[in-house]
């Protein structure tokens, strides 16, 4: 049944004056911590790798074997967190990733990188699905689409600094960003470890309720449909964004290479914009009004970047799509969150739903790569768009999940 705006707001305007729960703000500081740390490594990755007297294709592969392992070792990871409990596996995770990347800061030939690196996937996938079942339990139904933005938002800063610091750790080796980041990986476990409060243990390490199993999440529309909304929020977001929109701003624009950073720092921009507020309505108006728009402004922009001849209005379609990135992420994790409620585990559920987005985000490249050598940038980026724009319409039938208070 569809609620007048005086009835939706009212009851949640003295939530949003209270402060977030000590627990959500310890995970918020570990999101930071792992973000800044990755964002050290980001950058000089395939530089690093060409050290090794490897060309640029062997360079990718480095870059590629993280989200390959990510794919891979989901559902084991969502296994684990059905047998261990969130915060075990959280933990466990990040010092996986904390070792692994330590390793590669003395590997001594290619493959020693390849295979530390793909470890370090394995990990990565640990802890990033058992972080979003923590955010689960740990967050008042009525303000899940809060906490989701805050943690989009810790990661967006992190993200952002990370390769500033990284580049002018590079100044010292192309080794020591590595070690930079075992470190902030350390911290961020001992963070979690030691200062999640001792309340309520039985909802952050193992639930007395049934985990949700995949077969009853399918069943549910919403869950269908975020889920279908992941898999092109990867392949645009976190594919094609990263993979193309470089290679099109050197060969379309026939700008300095420096013109792709700016585009993606625009993108963070228009990203930020819309955090400040977009958990809060997802809270108010429901998760449907924010993620259908948010899909529709990222696909448009998107494909219209295709068409963009100059500068400006490059880094203006940039901007354009992240903000609708911004609408759409928090609103998206929360109806995820609220299918499968917070007095059980849902780590196999949790686990397709990352999954979808890994998987996305490794076809949409090779699929635009493909497109824009045959038909052009034009073809590739209207392509990718229109991704957006039809899992925008998977969502017109779905349920509204935020009447679910469990």
């Amino acid at each position: 049944m569809t609620q007048s705006p005086r009835s939706v707001k009212a009851p949640r305007i003295r939530p949003e004056k209270t402060p977030l729960p000590r627990d959500i703000k310890v995970m918020l500081a570990a999101a930071f911590l792992i973000a800044l740390g990755f964002g050290l490594v980001a950058p000089v990755l395939p530089q690093f790798a060409t050290t090794f007297d490897v060309g640029a294709t062997a360079a990718a592969v480095i870059v590629s074997i993280f989200a390959f392992m990510r794919l891979v070792f989901a559902p084991a990871g969502g296994a684990l967190i059905g047998r261990f409990g969130e915060r075990n596996v959280y933990v466990s995770g990040l010092l996986i990733v904390a070792v692994s990347t330590a390793a590669c800061a003395f590997a001594q030939n290619y493959w020693q990188l390849l295979v530390f690196r793909g470890l370090g996937g394995a990990g990565s996938v640990m802890f990033t699905v058992a972080a979003m079942g923590l955010l689960i339990r740990l967050a008042p139904p009525e303000r899940r689409g809060r906490v989701s933005g805050a943690y989009a938002s810790a990661f967006l800063i992190g993200s952002v600094l990370g390769p500033v610091v990284g580049g002018l750790l590079a100044g010292f080796g192309l080794r020591v960003p590595f070690l930079a980041y075992a470190a902030a990986l350390l911290v961020a476990a001992a963070v979690v470890r030691t200062m999640l409060s001792g309340e309520g243990h039985a909802a952050t390490d193992a639930s007395p309720a049934p985990a949700m199993t995949l077969k009853e999440a399918l069943a549910d529309s919403a869950y269908r449909a975020a889920v279908f909304s992941s898999f092109g929020n990867g392949w645009v977001t976190f594919g094609v964004r990263m993979a193309t929109i470089p290679l099109f701003a050197v060969a379309v624009l026939q700008s300095k290479p420096e013109t792709a950073a700016w585009a993606l720092a625009i993108f963070a921009v228009g990203n930020a914009t819309a955090l400040t507020f977009s958990g809060r309505l997802a809270d108010a108006w429901g998760r449907k009004p924010l993620v259908i728009p948010g899909l529709v402004i990222t696909g448009l922009a998107t494909a219209v970047i295709g068409l963009t001849t100059g500068l400006p209005a490059f880094l203006a379609a940039s901007a354009v799509a992240g903000f609708g990135s911004g609408l759409l992420g928090p609103a998206q994790q929360a109806a995820v969150a609220d299918v499968i409620g917070r007095g059980r585990s849902g780590g196999k559920v949790l686990a397709v739903f990352q999954m979808a987005a890994d998987t996305g985000a490794i076809i949409g490249p090779i699929v635009a790569g493909l497109l824009a050598d045959v038909l052009g940038y034009g073809w590739a980026f209207g392509i990718t768009g229109a991704v957006l724009l039809v899992t925008a319409i998977a969502w017109l039938p779905a349920r509204e999940p935020l009447g679910n208070k469990n």
